[in-house]
């Protein structure tokens, strides 16, 4: 049982390291090199192939392959195109170009993506067959993937890597490392029966009459409006406070030269806030929870328009404290609202609706919409040769338009969203 649950540790450590290499300072590396006007592209990406990607492996997974064998199959593909990714942009140098590294990268992504629900498939079945409670041991071993994510963040600054493609190398290597380690995890029945599956069913589009009820078509609705807000700050946090660097007052500053040890405070956070859920649930119910995530995304753009490295750090800390609230509250609560109010017969597909919406389409839209404003305010060519504080200034502005968004969304979730007496997940 021990071996079971430590090998599980591993894997989801490994799963998370990967992505921690490079989510929150891949953006820093693209400003560095002239890229700055693409961020949002390579971040809207992940939400572009999460649409379809996870589905397709899924069935294959389902009905083909082992689930542990099609997890190390697409590590080893995404981590391969991850490593010609760094090394193609480390032997660019500044004339990398956006059609080679973009390319390789997105076949990385698109690799990676599915490779999320895999490893939870492969971990829970992995605990059935041990004969373990699935919901008392998997939340302690998931923990340990946002720990392999932290310390992915502190390795590549540490090392020096934010600012160039090394970070790919090393996702790539990590990912090829967990890649031939699936290959040893404990067989997962495929269901290849013979069955001829609907392609409603197979691609979960069932879920979709859940629109016809207006409770879950609001929630899902403005699930993917609140998605909108999951991606700008790993996408945009770490070039924001490099930027500082370019002001003297605040070059040597932590929050500069160690931008990703200063983020990683937002996944510290994440791990604690898990713990406040059930309480919270049971105590206010599921509006007022996701609310407070709402009004909790307000601040954490707010205290980033409001900070800086030096005597204002304290308004940085608090916006990565806040995120834990932010991102658990609605992510976790959702999921569990989701899980409560839909038949078994559609739950697992339904979940998978809630993941479109928000990390599908809702993060694509906010890569591209926060690209778009960060243009203006930022990357804006008229802003070439202008002062630094300026240029500072522009990022303010930028966090102001993204709070002031999320406050709008609060408002109106408030008056649109009517809640039902027993929807509260803790009390089902």
């Amino acid at each position: 049982m021990k071996n079971v649950k430590f090998r599980l540790i591993l894997m989801n450590f490994l799963q998370f390291a990967v992505w921690g290499a490079y989510l929150t300072c891949m953006g820093t590396y693209l400003h560095t090199h002239g890229l700055g006007r693409q961020i949002g592209i390579f971040y809207s990406i992940q939400g572009i192939v999460s649409i379809f990607m996870p589905a397709i492996v899924g069935i294959i997974a389902d009905r083909w392959i082992q689930a542990q064998k099609m997890l190390g199959l697409c590590h080893l593909i995404s981590g391969a195109a991850m490593i010609c990714a760094g090394l193609y942009g480390l032997g660019a140098g500044d004339a990398v170009q956006f059609g080679p590294l973009f390319t390789l990268y997105t076949v990385g992504v698109a690799f990676y993506m599915p490779t999320i629900a895999l490893s939870n498939s492969v971990a829970y079945y992995a605990l059935e067959t041990a004969g373990l409670d699935r919901v008392k041991h998997f939340p302690p071993i998931r923990v340990f993937g946002t720990i392999g994510f932290i310390v992915s963040m502190w390795c590549v600054d540490l090392l020096g890597f934010q600012p160039t493609a090394a970070q790919f190398v090393m996702s790539g290597g990590i990912g090829i490392a967990l890649g031939l380690y699936a290959f040893t995890l404990p067989a997962c029945n495929s269901n290849n029966d013979g069955k001829i599956t609907s392609v409603v069913d197979m691609f979960g589009l069932r879920a979709f009459t859940l629109f016809k009820e207006r409770k879950m078509a609001v929630f899902f609705f403005f699930s993917m409006f609140l998605g909108v807000s999951l991606q700008i700050t790993n996408g945009f946090a770490n070039p924001f406070l490099h930027g500082f660097g370019h002001l003297p007052e605040y070059a040597d500053t932590f929050g500069v030269k160690h931008a990703n040890m200063l983020i990683s405070l937002s996944q510290i956070s994440e791990t604690l806030c898990i713990l406040l859920i059930p309480f919270c649930l049971k105590r206010f119910g599921i509006k007022k929870v996701m609310l407070i995530a709402m009004f909790a995304w307000v601040l954490r753009f707010g205290f980033f328009g409001l900070g800086n490295p030096g005597p204002g750090v304290w308004l940085f800390i608090l916006s990565c404290i806040v995120y834990g609230v932010a991102f658990d509250f609605f992510n976790i609560s959702g999921s569990l609202f989701v899980d409560q109010q839909t038949d078994a017969s559609i739950r697992s597909s339904a979940q998978g609706l809630f993941m479109l919406m928000t990390n599908g389409i809702g993060a694509t839209l906010g890569t591209f919409g926060a690209q778009v404003i960060l243009n203006h305010f930022v990357f804006n060519p008229a802003r070439q040769g202008a002062e630094p504080a300026v240029v500072m200034q522009g990022w303010s502005s930028a966090w102001f338009v993204f709070a002031a968004y999320a406050l709008v969304i609060a408002v109106a979730f408030f008056f649109a969203f009517k809640e039902e007496k027993g929807t509260t997940p803790a009390e089902s």
